[in-house]
């Protein structure tokens, strides 16, 4: 009998897929597939759009067909903020602007200014928009590109894409078009005013595909390309969303009350809210979820990112990492680092630089500059749960997820400077897996037995007790003083950072 979904997670890194068996709570398969990452002096991040799809044919033609036969329905995650230009027949025109993309970072500014600045533009949204957001790659290929942006007919977020070219079809759900910063996320609709200051000479709502609601599907696969992939004709495709979105429903952040921290490219914090969060110093973005609610988020631009850096330059093996970070206590002996490898979005600092301060005769080593690094990544979210405590919001524990979320030591630094237990889950691929339950209630929906996400979500997540982590009295009082010295540091050298526009 049929009874698998699928999670594709199109991440910056790479594609990964996981088949699971719904009835038997076992996972069937996965695969994946590395991408490349097209990198400029001038914060140019980017990626083609023909990548990512034939990462996803090789992922597929990994799997086993008796595990293809039985596929019902498809979830996609994605990569947040990507910039997908598509012409009028539906081709990619340009490369992929990402997430982590800082030369729009002038584009920015100048649709703050014409909006009459941040806190306008908060009013028009409900977001401050930052750099790193679509609006800003739209207004930088309208003025660096022209004759591209002329062909411009619909706007896709990275995830809507996959979603194309299984179906055929264009739509966003609010959980990713969030991250636009065009939509209104109060109101769950476009907001035309600011659509508009991005472009007063053309009206670039009728780009923007129509928006669907989370449980909906966004289509079924086209003929041919079940064939192809030797999937069956009557597989759906759920409405999918942003990897956060998708990485909050496979750690079963779903309700109030939980917090979840992901370790990836970049690092995220983020909580489930039946109502839009306001903060007022907008370090928290209150982005809708992908499960018809909200998911306040702070997300930094670096984290894995530094320790690939360190451990590229130092030729050291991954599997090494762990041992020769736990060789230093907690506040690597006064190394500091400011790890802003892509500029950095949580502070707002776009043009920023990384910085390793604090070094001497007795601490520079490598096992130093590793830990100072790890340790700086998790300094970025700090200020998140600082920002959830000031809206309102307290936690009991964080559930990590994220390539980091397998490193023990990371796990401890996690619960020591954050101050809380520390829980990681059985099934480790949270935003494949996400996407994979997303789609299990929209094939519930389809098959007129609609379950109730939170349902769906006790009964397929279970946590890894061997991964527990309680903050250690000692380290905390520790990390204390170093992450004040981070942040001190940080307000020593933004000037410099504004000088580098």
């Amino acid at each position: 009998m049929s009874q698998t979904v699928v999670g594709l997670d199109l991440g910056t890194q790479g594609v990964k897929l996981l088949a699971y068996d719904f009835m038997q709570k076992k996972l069937l398969a996965s695969a994946s597939a590395p991408l490349e990452l097209i990198s400029r002096p001038d914060g140019t991040r980017e990626q083609l759009a023909e990548w990512w799809i034939d990462a996803v044919r090789h992922c597929f033609s990994a799997i086993p067909q008796s595990v293809k036969d039985g596929v019902v329905a498809i979830g996609v995650s994605g990569q947040q903020h990507g910039f997908v230009p598509l012409d009028k027949n539906g081709k990619v025109l340009a490369p992929v602007k990402l997430w982590c993309d800082t030369a729009t970072e002038k584009a920015c500014r100048d649709i703050i200014e014409a909006a009459g600045g941040d806190d306008a533009c908060f009013a028009l949204t409900g977001l401050h928009p930052k750099t790193g957001y679509t609006l800003s790659k739209i207004r930088w290929l309208r003025d660096h590109q022209p004759e591209v942006y002329a062909q411009l007919s619909t706007i896709l977020l990275p995830h809507d894409y996959l979603n194309y070219f299984f179906t055929g079809n264009y739509c966003m759900e609010c959980g990713d078009a969030s991250g636009t910063g065009l939509l209104d996320v109060r109101q769950r609709r476009w907001s035309h005013a600011l659509i508009n200051i991005v472009d007063a000479d053309r009206d670039l709502a009728t780009c923007l595909p129509p928006l669907i609601e989370p449980f909906q599907q966004a289509g079924k696969i086209r003929p041919a390309l079940a064939a192809e992939l030797g999937l069956p004709e009557s597989v759906v495709l759920s409405a999918g969303g942003g990897d956060n979105m998708m990485a909050a429903i496979g750690t079963g952040n779903v309700v109030p009350g939980e917090l979840t921290a992901s370790l990836g490219t970049s690092g995220t914090l983020f909580a489930f809210s039946n109502e839009p969060l306001n903060d007022e110093q907008g370090d928290l973005a209150a982005f809708c979820s992908s499960t018809g609610g909200w998911l306040p988020l702070l997300c930094t631009m670096n984290c894995t990112i530094a320790t690939e850096q360190i451990r590229k330059l130092l030729k050291l093996q991954q599997a090494s990492m762990d041992a020769l970070a736990a060789k230093v206590a907690p506040g690597a002996d006064g190394v500091v680092t400011l790890p802003f490898y892509n500029g950095e979005r949580t502070p707002n600092l776009p043009n920023a630089k990384a910085v390793v301060f604090g070094l001497d005769h007795n601490n520079t080593s490598e096992s130093h500059l590793l830990r100072s690094a790890m340790e700086s990544a998790i300094f970025g979210l700090k200020n998140g749960v600082a920002a959830f405590s000031r809206c309102g919001l307290g936690f009991r524990e964080v559930t990590l997820t994220g390539g980091g979320s397998n490193s023990a030591v990371w796990r401890q630094m996690c619960a020591d400077i954050l101050e809380l237990p520390v829980r990681v889950l059985k099934q480790n691929e949270n935003a494949a897996f996400g996407a994979a339950l997303q789609a299990l209630w929209c094939y519930s929906h389809e098959q007129q037995q609609a379950l109730p996400l939170q349902a769906i979500v006790e009964q397929h997540l279970a946590y890894d007790e061997s991964g527990f982590c309680e903050p250690d009295r000692d380290a905390i009082q520790v990390y204390q003083g170093t992450y004040q010295r981070y942040a001190d540091l940080i307000e020593a050298v933004k000037p410099l950072y504004m000088t580098m526009r």
